[in-house]
């Protein structure tokens, strides 16, 4: 194929409610798409996640656009013959920058699959229709107010609950829930690199409410301190920043780090390198899953064809869009019995309502070849 016409869009969306981590508290979601046209015509969308400010990741929102006005999409354009498989190798040159690439990445595959009429699921290799999918619950003003949270979403049918954590908000809270909801509730939590090495005796005490995973507790280069928490706790470790390849992968694995992989499309570069990541944990028998960064329906509906993989074993942070979106960009994703249905059209299978895309517009940059 060849590009003819890039669109980044950018979006802003109202959250349901405030989300608080470690790391931040958002009201709102700004997003970029990416719109493709090629010489014949076909349309594909692409998103990139990453956040206003580098405090989950290093990259942030208008940085990642102008590494793709200036250096990413410039360089396919330049491609007479493009496809998907070549972006990760034509982009490799440029060092970083994983969301921006995940991003046009995604948007090329979905122009590409849409003109052969295959689905990102097929491409991916998907073996379900639907997936199971947990909610990941922000820390909160009261405890009061965390179990109403964890109620509603149970009643909602969510087949698993993460917690949010940081210093002084994790004990008793994760005690709380558990002992409110029950030893069969499947329970996790994620720290966003809350602690430090220091911390490892006191998250010991996590080993005594059962939990599914202990999530990034400590820095993404960190991984000596995750090695050692790992070998003190029976609670499996799950590593989420300090996952940006699958190179990064093997040595976690390699050495202990962890023994259970979050996977997020926009920090590793792409869903072709979500797949290779997912390829080698199951090789070895290592349990995935996919997380969420309040995607929009564009970024859900991908995210969705890549948990329906063989590999995915845990449930994902996808969620239902009224989980965090009264009104999105696309047609809602709606949870059935603990499940999301896996987008089968072509491409994504999923495309922006004009009216809602317009309304939730802030700019829009186009580029022409």
């Amino acid at each position: 194929m060849k590009i003819e016409r890039v669109e980044l869009r950018e979006v802003a969306l109202p959250l349901v409610t405030p989300f608080r981590t470690s790391v931040g508290s958002q009201d709102h979601r700004n997003a970029l798409l990416v719109q493709i046209t090629t010489a014949d015509g076909v349309i594909g969308w692409g998103e990139c996640v990453a956040e206003d400010d580098p405090y989950y990741f290093a990259e942030y929102l208008s940085g990642e656009q102008e590494v793709l006005r200036r250096w990413l999409v410039p360089t396919l354009a330049a491609e007479s013959d493009l496809r998907a498989a070549h972006v990760p190798g034509l982009l490799r040159s440029l060092r970083g920058h994983t969301m921006a690439k995940a991003a046009i990445e995604m948007a090329v595959l979905d122009a590409e699959l849409r003109a052969l009429g295959v689905s990102l699921a097929r491409h991916l290799g998907a073996v379900h229709t639907s997936v199971p999918v947990g909610v990941s619950v922000g820390i909160m003003d009261t405890l009061d107010a965390l179990v109403d949270a964890v109620d509603g979403y149970l009643v909602e049918g969510y087949v698993r609950v993460k917690l949010k954590i940081e210093p002084g908000w994790d004990l008793e809270p994760v005690r709380l829930i558990r002992e409110t909801f029950g030893p069969d509730l499947d329970l996790q939590v994620d720290a966003n690199t809350a602690y430090g090495p220091n911390d490892i005796p006191y998250l010991r005490r996590l080993d005594d409410f059962g939990l599914v995973l202990i999530e990034q507790p400590f820095d993404p280069d960190d991984l000596d301190s995750h090695v050692r928490l790992a070998a003190r706790v029976d609670t499996p470790i799950c590593l989420d920043e300090s996952i940006r390849s699958a190179r990064d992968a093997a040595t976690a694995l390699r050495i202990g780090a962890c023994s259970i992989v979050n996977i997020k499309p926009g920090r590793v570069g792409g869903y072709l390198e979500s797949r290779r990541i997912h390829d080698l944990c199951q090789a070895t028998g290592v349990p995935v899953w996919c997380g969420g960064m309040l995607e929009t329906g564009i970024g859900r509906a991908a995210n969705l064809a890549l948990a329906a993989l063989p590999g995915f074993t845990l449930p994902g942070d996808i969620s239902a869009t009224a989980r965090y979106y009264e009104r999105d960009i696309t047609a809602p994703f709606v949870l059935h019995e603990g499940r999301l249905a896996v987008p089968d059209g072509p491409g994504i299978g999923i495309e922006p309502n004009p009216d809602d895309l317009e309304a939730a517009t802030t700019s829009v940059d186009v580029l022409t070849f």
